[in-house]
């Protein structure tokens, strides 16, 4: 397989995961993550979630939490090693709310052929990328 195919591939699941959790499909999300996948949202000090069981109840909490939410990746890079970057925009509005929010928050993933071993969620963009490129760079 090229090089520039992984990464087509691997830009294409990213972009999955998005569709995935705006339409709320848990099963389609978590055909995306292996049986053993890790889901770190310590950056963002919420937890480190290891299982399919712990990620689709806290993903599913985090959606009940919201009575519209949409998933907008903005920039998707697949840095090599099977480490992808991506920037995404959430636009939601509270449960029982009139009020929307937009926050932007960073996916770290570390891939293990189709499936996402470790998903590492930043607040701080500038922080993920770095620790994206020094992950890559480890795995290349």
């Amino acid at each position: 397989m090229s090089e520039e195919h992984t990464t087509t591939d691997l830009v294409a699941l990213v972009r999955r995961r998005s569709e995935a959790s705006t339409r709320r499909d848990m099963d389609a999300l978590m055909s995306l993550f292996a049986r053993d996948g890790v889901y770190d949202t310590s950056p963002s000090g919420l937890g480190v979630y290891e299982g399919q069981a712990a990620i689709r109840a806290f993903i599913g909490e985090w959606w009940d939490a919201f009575d519209e939410l949409h998933f907008e990746p903005e920039e998707v890079l697949d840095l090599g090693g099977g480490v992808t970057f991506s920037v995404i925009r959430q636009d939601a509005r509270p449960a029982g709310s009139a009020s929307h929010v937009r926050t932007h928050e960073a996916h770290v993933i570390e891939w293990r052929g189709a499936v996402a071993a470790r998903v590492t969620v930043y607040q701080d963009i500038d922080e993920a990328r770095a620790a994206a490129i020094r992950l890559a760079g480890e795995r290349g």
